[in-house]
């Protein structure tokens, strides 16, 4: 509604300024008496009514027949015409109605129509410039802002794709775990059945939310490692070192449960005695950085190069996707015995 007011204002301003400042011009060559004096005025009325009028039918068909979109030759054709059919139009109003006042009839008749012609192209032709330009940046806006809204919207859809390609290998690890205690301590079991409930409730949150409180994410680990704990019992040794002020800070969800599941399957699982995880948080300046250091051995790597592994590489486009380049996540050899994940998330992104 304000673009459309906004174009009225202009349509009667403009032509209303520049057959103004053509009255004045023939106020500095000719003199006039009060009669003539109105005419002029008439004049002025019924010019600023047809550049309105005639400007105005070539933006109806300009919209309707969608020219913005034709090819460029065939668009300046186009306009070219228009141009051209407005002009004659405004000349065959204009010499009628000035013949009576400064008498064009005593005047070369070529010479006099030329002389229109080139005066009154000039207001028309920049009329329609600035229209097609401002139609032309409107439509590489429009265009830039949709491609923002579909790439945002395919980065959300590929989001959801990649948590969702990870629930099926976390739920046959956490069954797995439970099955095998059914028989053997029906007690824990249960607990176990309960801890994979709060993990399965967490995993189907995940799907409708794009971050969740480190405090939360840290909690469904918990629920994780509690299942595995029952299943390696003293072989798994747990450490948390979480710092107060990181617990508020908004992650990836199931980022982390997904890395701590892939230490459990290449790491600890494999050791000969037992393995431990440990998982720390703190910031750095305007960064959070979680590290989640395991038992283990990079298969097929050097020590400082990444690693395959469950989930890895959607970690690293799950990141991409939510906070760009300003994001990190590496995974090395610290040791030989010890496998060192890093994470980095900007704190001006939350």
């Amino acid at each position: 509604m304000e673009t459309k007011k906004s174009y009225w204002i202009y349509q009667i301003i403009g032509w209303s300024l520049y057959f103004f400042s053509d009255l004045l011009n023939y106020f500095t060559i000719f003199s006039f008496d009060f009669d003539e004096f109105n005419k002029l005025i008439g004049n002025l009325i019924v010019n600023v009514a047809a550049g309105i009028s005639l400007t105005h039918i070539f933006r109806i068909i300009f919209k309707r027949y969608h020219w913005i979109k034709l090819p460029v030759t065939q668009l300046i054709i186009r306009c070219a015409a228009v141009v051209a059919i407005i002009t004659f139009v405004l000349a065959a109003i204009n010499i009628p109605m000035d013949r009576d006042i400064i008498n064009t009839e005593k005047m070369n008749w070529a010479l006099r129509d030329i002389s229109y012609l080139i005066n009154l192209t000039k207001p028309v032709l920049i009329w329609v410039l600035l229209y097609v330009f401002y139609n032309v940046a409107n439509l590489r806006k429009n265009d830039a802002v949709e491609r923002v809204q579909l790439e945002s919207s395919i980065k959300e859809t590929e989001a959801k794709i990649l948590r969702a390609q990870m629930n099926p290998h976390f739920i046959f690890n956490a069954l797995n775990s439970i099955r095998a205690l059914i028989t053997e301590d029906p007690k824990k079991a249960m607990s176990g059945i309960t801890q994979l409930s709060n993990l399965l409730r967490s995993s189907l949150v995940s799907h409708r939310r794009t971050t969740v409180s480190l405090k939360e994410e840290i909690k469904t680990i918990q629920d994780y490692l509690s299942l595995e704990k029952i299943r390696y019992e003293e072989r798994l040794q747990i450490k948390w070192d979480i710092a107060k002020e990181t617990e508020g800070i908004q992650v990836p969800p199931m980022m982390l449960q997904t890395l701590v599941e892939n230490a459990i399957k290449h790491g600890v699982q494999k050791a000969l005695r037992w393995g431990f995880i440990e998982i720390s948080s703190h910031l750095e300046g305007q960064t959070l950085l979680i590290i989640i250091r395991n038992t283990g051995k990079l298969e097929g790597t050097d020590s400082k190069s990444s690693s395959g592994g469950f989930g890895l590489e959607n970690t690293k486009r799950r990141l991409h996707l939510l906070y760009g380049n300003k994001s990190e996540f590496r995974i090395f050899q610290e040791n030989h015995l010890t496998v060192n994940a890093e994470i980095r998330i900007p704190l001006d992104h939350q």
